[in-house]
């Protein structure tokens, strides 16, 4: 009888504990718990559950946990980045016809105070069936917008910027924040990507004809400047040259002009120069006999003729 009281008993506690172990739950910091409740009116509690240890009831509710960190949804055009294995990326088609993949990837988190709300309309598809689903349509939406090459040059910025606006929008409205949208990658097709090729290929032998034609220009340039100089050098030596025979041409008219003047007051230095020039010790000179005589002859007596003052 005893024994069988002590069965009873540890039943009991057994039951006990195994009952309230039921109702503890424990939140962790980075999550929210739902609890659904069949003894609430709405069958669930309308505020969740902040972090800690909670009492529910046991067998009568139960707790759906939800992360409220950061959650990151890749779509990928490599095989094993994405949520989903294979390529994944986002086919889209422009706005003047070429096809891109663009590869993405949505960072986002639940609202604090919709977790209750996103539970009753999304339980925990929210992911696959309302981030994946939403952020694929406004990127084809937005890149439809632009031409291909837009996409990669001047409205790569306009394109991010775009589809964060309206995927914040969009996500908001479901109880789930958008905290950033990165554009990873544009891929293009094969033929598009050889057109783009040959092009920057023919642009590049454009640049190099170019600075070709530049450089010859300004070899030629170069080849002027240098003719030009030695040509003003030329100039500028003739004209050092003409003004020298000018300056000697007038030194030696004023020369001359001296000389004239002396001579028509002393007309005895001719005579007295021409007596300078003939040798010392020269004693007779023959000269022809129809010849006048240009100068009085010296006389020749043995007493040097005094010189003409």
């Amino acid at each position: 009888m005893e024994e069988l009281f002590l069965s009873l008993v540890q039943l009991v506690v057994a039951i006990v504990l195994t009952t309230v172990s039921a109702g503890l739950v424990f939140v962790q910091p980075e999550e929210r718990g739902v609890v659904i409740s069949a003894v609430a009116p709405k069958g669930y509690r309308e505020v969740a559950l902040l972090p800690g240890l909670h009492w529910v009831i046991p067998f009568a509710e139960n707790v759906v946990l939800y992360p409220i960190s950061r959650q990151t949804y890749t779509m990928s055009i490599a095989p094993t980045e994405g949520q989903i294995l294979g390529d994944d990326s986002v086919e889209a088609r422009t706005s003047d016809g070429q096809q891109v993949r663009i590869d993405a990837s949505v960072i986002y988190a639940i609202e604090l105070d919709q977790v209750v709300q996103l539970h009753i309309e999304w339980q925990n598809r929210y992911s696959d069936d309302l981030v994946r689903p939403v952020s694929r349509g406004i990127i084809r939406d937005a890149a439809s917008q632009y031409g291909v090459e837009e996409l990669v040059t001047s409205k790569r910025v306009a394109l991010i910027e775009y589809i964060d606006t309206q995927l914040r929008s969009k996500l908001a409205e479901n109880g789930i924040q958008l905290v950033e949208f990165v554009l990873r990658n544009i891929a293009f097709t094969d033929e598009y990507s050889a057109s783009v090729e040959q092009k920057q290929i023919a642009e590049q032998l454009a640049q190099q004809a170019a600075l070709t034609v530049e450089q010859k220009r300004q070899e030629a340039e170069q080849a002027r400047q240098e003719a030009k100089g030695k040509a003003d050098a030329q100039v500028l030596a003739a004209k050092g040259r003409a003004e020298s025979r000018v300056i000697e041409a007038k030194a030696e008219a004023e020369a001359l002009g001296l000389i004239a003047a002396a001579l028509r007051d002393n007309p005895e230095v001719l005579t007295f120069e021409y007596i300078q020039k003939l040798a010392p010790g020269i004693q007779v000179m023959l000269v022809p006999s129809n010849a006048p005589y240009l100068l009085p002859l010296p006389s020749f007596s043995s007493t040097p003729a005094p010189a003409p003052q």
